[in-house]
Protein backbone atom coordinates (compact mmCIF):
# COMPACT_ATOMS: atom_id res chain seq x y z
CA UNK A 1 0.00 0.00 0.00
CA UNK A 2 1.11 3.66 -0.83
CA UNK A 3 0.43 5.97 2.16
CA UNK A 4 -1.22 9.08 1.24
CA UNK A 5 -0.47 11.08 4.32
CA UNK A 6 2.79 11.37 6.92
CA UNK A 7 3.06 12.82 9.76
CA UNK A 8 1.76 12.68 14.03
CA UNK A 9 -1.11 11.15 15.84
CA UNK A 10 -1.14 13.24 19.73
CA UNK A 11 -3.04 12.92 22.42
CA UNK A 12 -2.20 15.50 25.55
CA UNK A 13 1.50 15.42 25.58
CA UNK A 14 2.05 12.43 23.77
CA UNK A 15 3.32 12.40 19.94
CA UNK A 16 3.06 9.12 17.56
CA UNK A 17 4.64 9.82 14.14
CA UNK A 18 2.12 8.17 12.05
CA UNK A 19 1.45 7.33 8.21
CA UNK A 20 -2.39 6.75 6.97
CA UNK A 21 -3.16 3.95 4.29
CA UNK A 22 -6.18 4.09 2.69
CA UNK A 23 -8.26 1.19 3.90
CA UNK A 24 -10.91 1.03 1.90
CA UNK A 25 -11.33 0.28 -2.38
CA UNK A 26 -13.90 0.07 -4.62
CA UNK A 27 -15.50 -3.26 -5.82
CA UNK A 28 -17.27 -1.69 -8.36
CA UNK A 29 -16.77 -2.33 -12.16
CA UNK A 30 -14.28 0.08 -13.92
CA UNK A 31 -16.78 1.02 -17.23
CA UNK A 32 -15.50 2.99 -19.60
CA UNK A 33 -17.86 5.58 -21.53
CA UNK A 34 -18.07 5.05 -25.42
CA UNK A 35 -19.61 6.83 -28.56
CA UNK A 36 -22.12 4.44 -29.24
CA UNK A 37 -21.30 4.62 -33.00
CA UNK A 38 -18.35 3.53 -32.78
CA UNK A 39 -17.60 2.19 -29.45
CA UNK A 40 -14.43 4.49 -29.02
CA UNK A 41 -13.56 5.66 -25.76
CA UNK A 42 -14.63 9.41 -24.71
CA UNK A 43 -11.52 11.41 -23.34
CA UNK A 44 -12.17 14.36 -20.93
CA UNK A 45 -10.33 17.73 -21.59
CA UNK A 46 -8.79 20.28 -19.53
CA UNK A 47 -10.29 23.23 -21.99
CA UNK A 48 -9.41 26.88 -21.52
CA UNK A 49 -12.41 28.58 -21.95
CA UNK A 50 -10.91 31.57 -23.54
CA UNK A 51 -8.44 29.90 -26.07
CA UNK A 52 -11.01 26.73 -26.11
CA UNK A 53 -7.61 24.82 -26.45
CA UNK A 54 -6.15 21.83 -23.38
CA UNK A 55 -4.38 22.98 -20.75
CA UNK A 56 -1.40 20.73 -19.79
CA UNK A 57 -1.84 20.11 -15.92
CA UNK A 58 1.23 21.65 -15.10
CA UNK A 59 -0.33 24.46 -16.07
CA UNK A 60 -3.32 24.51 -14.40
CA UNK A 61 -3.53 26.18 -10.68
CA UNK A 62 -6.42 26.67 -8.05
CA UNK A 63 -7.72 29.88 -7.10
CA UNK A 64 -10.45 31.61 -5.39
CA UNK A 65 -12.83 34.17 -6.67
CA UNK A 66 -13.54 37.49 -4.52
CA UNK A 67 -14.19 40.45 -6.34
CA UNK A 68 -14.51 39.25 -9.82
CA UNK A 69 -11.23 38.32 -9.84
CA UNK A 70 -9.40 35.40 -8.86
CA UNK A 71 -6.85 35.02 -6.17
CA UNK A 72 -4.56 32.01 -7.17
CA UNK A 73 -3.15 29.68 -4.51
CA UNK A 74 0.18 28.08 -3.55
CA UNK A 75 1.03 24.77 -1.91
CA UNK A 76 2.44 26.69 0.64
CA UNK A 77 -0.35 28.77 1.42
CA UNK A 78 -2.60 25.50 1.97
CA UNK A 79 0.33 24.64 4.38
CA UNK A 80 0.30 28.01 6.22
CA UNK A 81 -3.11 28.64 6.56
CA UNK A 82 -2.86 25.85 9.85
CA UNK A 83 0.58 24.11 9.68
CA UNK A 84 0.04 21.85 12.57
CA UNK A 85 -3.64 20.30 11.52
CA UNK A 86 -1.27 19.48 8.16
CA UNK A 87 1.12 17.54 10.05
CA UNK A 88 -0.58 16.89 13.25
CA UNK A 89 -3.79 14.49 13.67
CA UNK A 90 -4.81 16.12 17.33
CA UNK A 91 -7.00 14.42 19.03
CA UNK A 92 -9.45 16.93 21.25
CA UNK A 93 -11.28 15.22 23.19
CA UNK A 94 -12.57 11.38 23.36
CA UNK A 95 -16.31 10.44 22.85
CA UNK A 96 -18.50 6.75 23.05
CA UNK A 97 -18.19 5.95 19.34
CA UNK A 98 -21.95 4.91 19.94
CA UNK A 99 -22.78 8.38 19.85
CA UNK A 100 -21.72 9.10 16.44
CA UNK A 101 -24.70 9.22 14.23
CA UNK A 102 -23.52 7.00 11.16
CA UNK A 103 -24.67 9.40 9.01
CA UNK A 104 -21.70 11.14 9.54
CA UNK A 105 -18.95 8.66 8.58
CA UNK A 106 -17.22 8.91 5.31
CA UNK A 107 -14.18 6.81 5.04
CA UNK A 108 -11.60 5.24 6.83
CA UNK A 109 -7.35 4.73 7.11
CA UNK A 110 -4.78 3.02 9.10
CA UNK A 111 -2.75 4.96 11.16
CA UNK A 112 0.68 2.76 10.95
CA UNK A 113 3.36 3.88 13.24
CA UNK A 114 6.51 5.57 11.59
CA UNK A 115 8.36 2.24 13.85
CA UNK A 116 7.40 -1.41 14.82
CA UNK A 117 7.52 -1.24 18.41
CA UNK A 118 5.85 1.95 19.40
CA UNK A 119 4.69 2.16 22.61
CA UNK A 120 2.44 4.91 23.00
CA UNK A 121 0.71 3.09 19.61
CA UNK A 122 0.19 0.70 21.84
CA UNK A 123 -1.07 2.20 24.96
CA UNK A 124 -3.30 4.02 22.96
CA UNK A 125 -4.65 1.11 21.14
CA UNK A 126 -5.36 -0.72 25.23
CA UNK A 127 -6.55 2.24 26.37
CA UNK A 128 -9.50 2.90 23.84
CA UNK A 129 -10.21 -0.49 23.71
CA UNK A 130 -10.64 -0.52 27.75
CA UNK A 131 -12.31 3.11 28.31
CA UNK A 132 -14.92 1.71 25.31
CA UNK A 133 -13.69 4.80 23.79
CA UNK A 134 -12.77 6.95 20.73
CA UNK A 135 -10.57 10.21 20.08
CA UNK A 136 -12.11 12.69 18.44
CA UNK A 137 -9.61 15.35 16.12
CA UNK A 138 -9.57 17.30 13.32
CA UNK A 139 -6.19 17.37 10.51
CA UNK A 140 -5.59 18.96 6.98
CA UNK A 141 -5.89 16.29 4.18
CA UNK A 142 -5.22 16.90 0.62
CA UNK A 143 -6.14 20.92 1.80
CA UNK A 144 -8.96 20.36 3.11
CA UNK A 145 -9.74 20.23 7.00
CA UNK A 146 -11.32 17.13 8.39
CA UNK A 147 -13.07 15.83 11.76
CA UNK A 148 -12.41 12.40 12.32
CA UNK A 149 -12.58 9.43 14.67
CA UNK A 150 -9.38 7.41 15.89
CA UNK A 151 -10.65 4.06 16.89
CA UNK A 152 -9.26 0.83 17.67
CA UNK A 153 -9.76 -2.06 15.02
CA UNK A 154 -8.29 -4.95 16.39
CA UNK A 155 -4.46 -4.08 16.70
CA UNK A 156 -4.61 -1.29 14.35
CA UNK A 157 -5.37 2.27 14.92
CA UNK A 158 -7.86 3.62 12.22
CA UNK A 159 -8.56 7.22 11.37
CA UNK A 160 -12.20 7.29 10.07
CA UNK A 161 -13.45 10.79 9.05
CA UNK A 162 -16.89 12.24 9.54
CA UNK A 163 -18.62 14.71 7.94
CA UNK A 164 -19.16 18.56 10.30
CA UNK A 165 -22.40 18.94 11.37
CA UNK A 166 -23.12 21.69 8.84
CA UNK A 167 -22.91 18.96 6.22
CA UNK A 168 -26.20 17.33 7.12
CA UNK A 169 -29.13 18.35 5.67
CA UNK A 170 -31.97 19.13 8.60
CA UNK A 171 -35.43 17.31 7.98
CA UNK A 172 -37.59 19.63 7.76
CA UNK A 173 -38.95 20.17 4.04
CA UNK A 174 -39.88 16.28 4.50
CA UNK A 175 -43.46 15.34 4.44
CA UNK A 176 -43.27 13.17 7.26
CA UNK A 177 -46.16 13.24 10.20
CA UNK A 178 -44.72 12.46 13.71
CA UNK A 179 -48.17 11.77 15.51
CA UNK A 180 -48.78 8.37 14.03
CA UNK A 181 -50.37 6.09 16.74
CA UNK A 182 -49.11 2.93 16.97
CA UNK A 183 -50.76 0.39 19.54
CA UNK A 184 -49.06 -1.51 21.43
CA UNK A 185 -49.53 -4.68 20.01
CA UNK A 186 -48.56 -4.06 16.68
CA UNK A 187 -45.67 -2.41 18.77
CA UNK A 188 -44.95 -6.06 20.81
CA UNK A 189 -44.72 -7.84 17.26
CA UNK A 190 -42.85 -5.12 15.90
CA UNK A 191 -39.94 -5.94 18.36
CA UNK A 192 -40.94 -9.81 18.45
CA UNK A 193 -39.92 -9.50 14.35
CA UNK A 194 -36.59 -7.37 14.93
CA UNK A 195 -35.58 -9.79 18.02
CA UNK A 196 -35.98 -13.02 15.67
CA UNK A 197 -33.99 -11.58 12.76
CA UNK A 198 -31.20 -9.92 15.24
CA UNK A 199 -27.77 -11.12 15.15
CA UNK A 200 -24.42 -10.92 15.71
CA UNK A 201 -22.92 -8.05 12.89
CA UNK A 202 -20.30 -9.72 10.49
CA UNK A 203 -20.01 -7.82 7.38
CA UNK A 204 -17.76 -10.82 5.81
CA UNK A 205 -21.24 -12.65 5.00
CA UNK A 206 -22.39 -9.94 2.56
CA UNK A 207 -20.91 -9.80 -0.87
CA UNK A 208 -21.80 -7.52 -3.50
CA UNK A 209 -23.43 -10.00 -5.93
CA UNK A 210 -24.85 -7.06 -8.24
CA UNK A 211 -20.93 -6.72 -9.28
CA UNK A 212 -20.67 -10.94 -10.04
CA UNK A 213 -23.75 -11.18 -11.92
CA UNK A 214 -23.31 -7.64 -13.99
CA UNK A 215 -19.45 -9.25 -14.91
CA UNK A 216 -21.28 -12.09 -16.15
CA UNK A 217 -23.87 -11.00 -18.05
CA UNK A 218 -20.41 -9.07 -19.67
CA UNK A 219 -19.23 -12.65 -20.36
CA UNK A 220 -22.01 -13.82 -21.51
CA UNK A 221 -22.84 -10.84 -24.21
CA UNK A 222 -19.14 -11.36 -24.91
CA UNK A 223 -19.42 -14.99 -26.36
CA UNK A 224 -22.73 -13.49 -28.32
CA UNK A 225 -25.24 -15.24 -25.43
CA UNK A 226 -28.29 -13.62 -24.48
CA UNK A 227 -27.97 -13.20 -20.62
CA UNK A 228 -31.12 -14.67 -18.73
CA UNK A 229 -33.58 -12.03 -16.76
CA UNK A 230 -34.41 -12.97 -13.36
CA UNK A 231 -38.50 -12.22 -12.57
CA UNK A 232 -39.09 -10.69 -9.70
CA UNK A 233 -42.38 -11.59 -8.32
CA UNK A 234 -43.56 -9.36 -5.67
CA UNK A 235 -44.57 -11.25 -2.62
CA UNK A 236 -48.19 -9.69 -2.17
CA UNK A 237 -50.16 -9.98 1.85
CA UNK A 238 -53.11 -11.08 2.34
CA UNK A 239 -54.42 -8.34 4.47
CA UNK A 240 -53.75 -5.01 4.26
CA UNK A 241 -53.51 -4.71 8.46
CA UNK A 242 -50.53 -3.36 9.47
CA UNK A 243 -50.25 -6.14 12.60
CA UNK A 244 -51.83 -8.99 10.35
CA UNK A 245 -48.53 -8.46 8.02
CA UNK A 246 -46.22 -8.13 11.38
CA UNK A 247 -47.75 -11.74 12.39
CA UNK A 248 -47.31 -13.06 8.59
CA UNK A 249 -43.75 -12.01 8.57
CA UNK A 250 -43.31 -13.67 12.32
CA UNK A 251 -44.71 -16.95 11.02
CA UNK A 252 -42.82 -16.83 7.35
CA UNK A 253 -39.89 -16.57 9.52
CA UNK A 254 -40.56 -19.10 12.10
CA UNK A 255 -41.12 -21.38 9.39
CA UNK A 256 -37.56 -20.73 7.16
Amino acid sequence: MRSIWKGSLGFGLVSIPVKLYSAVQSSSLDLDMLDSRDHSRIRYQRINEHTHKEVPYDKIVKGYKLNDDYVVLEEADFENAAPEKSKIIEIESFVDIADVNPMFYETSYYAEPDTKNNKAYALLIKALIKSKKAGLARFVLRSTETLCIVHPVENVLVVTRIRFAQEIRGTDDLNIDDDVEVSKKELDVGMALINQYAEHFDVSKFKDEYHDDLLKIIKDKAKGKHPTIKKIKPEKTTSNDLYDQLMQSLNAKKGA
